[in-house]
């Protein structure tokens, strides 16, 4: 979230969290540290992850990347993980969790839309990091598919929703 706020970029405040974070996967023993970037919106950029030494290991559509720093040369590099579409076949699924603010309002703004679309609407709430790693989009807390096609990788207005929907 510190991208977000034009008063927090370039103090150094990411690059101490990445720091934090890096030094806590070292004092738990673990392998390296991995992160998920795209150049799309609400999520971070590569390029402070590049500068750390971290390396790409994997990538998904639409422009999800998975960068790496390994702290066991020997150790597997990560993967994204894959999920079939195929139960998402009949209407719309929303994936949320309470990590985004801006989810909850959209969201109920998007299940009455659909609503009066006449669209059937199952939301699914990510409540935990084992529920986060079984969804089909490499975002992990947000996700909307209509008929087994993610249609948003991460948060929408109400007003975006009905210009998707408009197009299908």
């Amino acid at each position: 979230m510190v991208g977000f706020k034009t008063e927090f970029k370039g103090k150094g405040y990411a690059s101490s969290l990445i720091d934090a974070c890096i030094e806590e996967a070292k004092s738990l023993n673990m392998n390296g540290v991995a992160m998920v970037t795209r150049k799309g919106s609400f999520i971070a950029n590569k390029n402070i992850f590049l500068k750390k030494g971290f390396v790409s290991t994997d990538r998904v559509k639409p422009d999800f990347e998975l960068l790496v720093l390994k702290f066991e040369k020997t150790a597997s590099d990560p993967k994204f993980k894959t999920f079939s579409l195929d139960k998402y076949n009949n209407g719309l699924t929303i994936m949320r969790s309470a990590q985004c603010p801006y989810s909850l309002k959209n969201v109920d703004a998007i299940l009455k839309t659909a609503k009066k679309l006449k669209i059937k609407a199952n939301l699914i709430e990510l409540r935990d990091s084992e529920s986060a790693q079984h969804t089909p989009c490499a975002f992990g807390t947000f996700c909307i598919i209509h008929n087994n096609e993610v249609i948003s990788h991460h948060p929408i207005s109400n007003t975006r929703f009905e210009n998707i929907m408009a197009k299908r």
